[in-house]
């Protein structure tokens, strides 16, 4: 099946035909990994830092309401994406415990892609803060409860480039299929 033969959910479950008319598809050159300093801190920020770029640039500029249509039966859409990242870079790096993490995964209806995207980039950047005050990869990141281990600076980094490379991936696809949009 093709990406304009596709069939998507919105968040009421109704089938949903994705229009990807060949007119409408861009294609964006990929822009490939980035050459970073040699250092285990430089490498580690500097693919995150990429990935975090590549999943912003996927929902910048996808249409409502597609952007928030389901693309797969799982529900999976492109700016849910990006919200549950935003929730995951928060807990993560800055310690806030997220008490539903299956609702991160759909935006407030009221919000506009512009404000997801801002949420996101506001919290990324409250997390480089704190990566910047990390000295030692081995040094702990916040929690939120008192009597559960913190994870290192190391396991964090690393941590957060699997789930934003994941959830990146599955941008690009749900992307392509809202308006054939490909690269970065």
């Amino acid at each position: 099946m093709s990406s304009a033969d596709a069939v998507g959910r919105d968040q009421a479950g109704t089938a949903r035909k994705a229009t990807a008319s060949p007119a409408r598809r861009r294609r964006r050159r990929d822009a490939p990994p980035p050459r970073t300093g040699n250092s285990e801190t430089e490498v580690l920020r500097g693919f995150l830092d990429y990935l975090r770029h590549s999943v912003a640039a996927k929902v910048e500029g996808a249409p409502e309401p597609e952007v928030r249509t389901a693309a797969v039966p799982s529900g999976t859409n492109l700016l849910g994406l990006l919200h549950h990242l935003t929730h995951v870079e928060r807990a993560t790096f800055l310690g806030v415990k997220v008490a539903d993490w299956p609702a991160t995964f759909h935006a407030p209806s009221a919000d506009s892609v512009a404000e997801v995207v801002a949420r996101y980039r506001a919290a990324v950047a409250e997390a480089d803060a704190v990566l910047d005050e990390c000295a030692d990869l081995a040094a702990p990141v916040p929690r939120p409860e008192p009597n559960r281990s913190a994870p290192s600076a190391r396991w964090a980094l690393t941590h957060m480039i699997e789930e934003t490379g994941r959830h990146a991936g599955h941008a690009d696809i749900v992307r392509e299929l809202i308006d054939g949009a490909t690269g970065r």
